[in-house]
């Protein structure tokens, strides 16, 4: 393939620099940085995957696609395939759901399962997703499920006194 040299002005230049200085992308800052090795060191593809530990092939695309659409070609392309079924307002109406008490909906059990919320957000939303999927969107804003703590109690006043006199050791 022809090696490409890219002619950019200082604008662009000084615009790539700061793009490859305040991105937060990983992605982006290293496809900015081939651009700048090529742009203003003359290096071509070969050179640069190696800097950059990149196929040539893929060096040269970036190269391509930045000389087609300049800085907006440094952003990742939309990828194919199907849509998320976790949406943003799923996700608000799951975590309004799971903060609020079973019982208080109008449902006969009193503690959420990942099947009861699944399950519910299905009626809910018509929108079925994988107990894994919503276990791991509840955990990552904080929420996970344990056992439920069960816990004896009496109406009888004397039941505190008599459960610890039944605990003693070496009663029979």
């Amino acid at each position: 393939m022809k090696p490409i040299l890219l002619q950019l002005s200082e604008e662009e230049l000084s615009s790539l620099a700061k793009v490859y200085r305040q991105t937060k992308e990983a992605r982006i800052r290293t496809r900015a940085q081939i651009i700048l090795l090529n742009a203003e060191q003359g290096l071509v593809s070969s050179a640069i995957a190696r800097i950059v530990r990149m196929e040539e092939v893929s060096v040269q695309r970036i190269l391509h696609r930045y000389e087609a659409k300049g800085i907006e070609g440094l952003k990742d392309e939309p990828r194919p395939g199907r849509p998320r079924k976790m949406t943003e307002d799923y996700l608000g109406k799951l975590l309004g759901t799971v903060r609020r008490r079973p019982r208080s909906l109008g449902l006969d059990f009193s503690i959420w399962t990942l099947d009861y919320l699944r399950d519910y957000m299905a009626k809910q939303t018509g929108i079925v997703l994988a107990r894994e999927t919503i276990r791991r969107h509840l955990k990552a804003n904080g929420i996970t499920f344990s056992r439920p703590q069960h816990t004896i109690s009496s109406p009888d006043p004397d039941y505190e006194v008599k459960k610890k006199r039944s605990k003693r050791p070496g009663k029979k």
